[in-house]
């Protein structure tokens, strides 16, 4: 994994949630793999692009079934992110990534919220 580059400025924590959409629900089940293939591609392109860190991912499949129209998404990756460039272009990952002759925000999407480690001083 790519390690977040050292400089004076703090980098970015930024908590990337991705839900699969009605989409991949409506696919055959003989189908559904090409989709999860192209789920682990973007995941590896992620966690190996320049600037990104990940700390941790978070897969909610147990509590949360079915689409994701909003929060509870169904699965999330945690990372330190050099700047908001890089989560933009982690984002886009995807544009980018195919499934077949289609892009995979076909079936899923991904938001990122961003901010800061949380320090809370004198504790």
């Amino acid at each position: 994994m790519s390690q977040v580059p050292s400089n004076d400025k703090e980098p970015l924590r930024v908590l990337f949630c991705v839900g699969v959409t009605q989409n991949f629900f409506d696919l055959p089940a003989t189908e559904t793999g090409p989709v999860w293939q192209a789920y682990g591609q973007m995941m590896t392109a992620l966690a190996t692009m320049e600037g990104i860190k990940v700390l941790g991912t978070m897969d909610d499949d147990r509590l949360m079934v079915g689409k994701s129209d909003d929060a509870p998404w169904t699965f999330y990756i945690m990372a330190d992110v050099a700047d908001l460039d890089t989560v933009v272009a982690a984002c886009n990952l995807f544009r980018t990534t195919m499934v077949g002759q289609h892009r995979l925000w076909k079936y899923g999407k991904i938001e990122a919220r961003v901010g800061r480690a949380l320090i809370i001083q004198g504790a």
